[in-house]
């Protein structure tokens, strides 16, 4: 399995697990009307929890996987979209380079989704990937998925990351939200599609992030999208006035606890 990272979600036991009753998966328990006909009954999900609420009658979540299905890949596509973006427009130096104690850096944040895509929808649910890595898995030098090395390309970590999304992708589409896949390195953990579709997106999502802060900080650019669409509509002198702001206002609220 991977190994441990300077950054997360670590595959540990005490990541993400599914439980009896639901765990990350309950929130997504489709409710209908006690009068509603019920095309799904009879397909019992043990995997899944359900709660009861009154004058309402439970279902499995296989009832409409198909549209919960759809949203979840959206937002997983998003922060794929998000953290490619980053790299555009800068050089070499720039997409490799260190910011931070722990050394985050872009083409590194690129290389190790890659690696999780490809473990936790290839590993996981026995499709293996048409490359191995030799920077994951148990001969792995620490924190080798992070970072990017002289010889290796840019255009080569954006491509394979291009090939783990294709065959991600294949995997969600092949496959129910109940399907059933088993996580090596959480102790051969049974796991459902549902729930790792969940935790890469909560991994890409918040890599996407390092990458926007990264990014900022080396050009100001910043942004869900390279448009900055997510951005107050401000000019440069605008932003420098607001940081001054919040500057003052971290000044005076030292002063105060002091």
């Amino acid at each position: 399995g991977p190994r441990p990272t300077a950054h997360g979600p670590r595959p540990t036991a005490h990541g993400p697990r599914p439980t009896a009753h639901g765990g990350m998966i309950s929130r997504y328990v489709v409710w209908r009307n006690r009068n509603a006909t019920d095309k799904c009954l009879g397909r019992v999900l043990p995997i899944m929890g359900f709660v009861d609420r009154p004058g309402q009658r439970r279902h499995p979540i296989g009832c409409h996987s198909a549209a919960m299905k759809a949203d979840l890949h959206s937002y997983l596509k998003g922060g794929r979209d998000a953290l490619l973006w980053k790299l555009d427009g800068l050089s070499e130096y720039d997409i490799r380079r260190p910011l931070t104690r722990t050394a985050t850096n872009l083409l590194g944040l690129v290389k190790h989704s890659a690696a999780m895509e490809i473990l936790y929808f290839g590993v996981v649910f026995g499709r293996p990937f048409e490359q191995d890595l030799p920077y994951v898995g148990d001969g792995a030098e620490t924190n080798a998925d992070m970072w990017a090395t002289a010889d290796e390309t840019r255009e080569e970590i954006v491509a394979l990351y291009r090939r783990a999304i294709a065959h991600a992708d294949a995997t969600i589409e092949a496959l129910a939200l109940d399907e059933v896949g088993r996580v090596p390195w959480w102790g051969d953990e049974a796991v459902t599609l549902h729930q790792v579709v969940v935790h890469v997106i909560a991994e890409t999502q918040r890599h996407a992030g390092h990458a926007d802060i990264v990014r900022e900080l080396i050009d100001g650019a910043a942004g869900l999208l390279p448009r900055n669409d997510n951005l107050p509509p401000a000019d440069e002198s605008w932003w420098l006035d607001y940081r001054q702001r919040v500057e003052q206002a971290a000044l005076d609220a030292s002063k105060r606890s002091n």
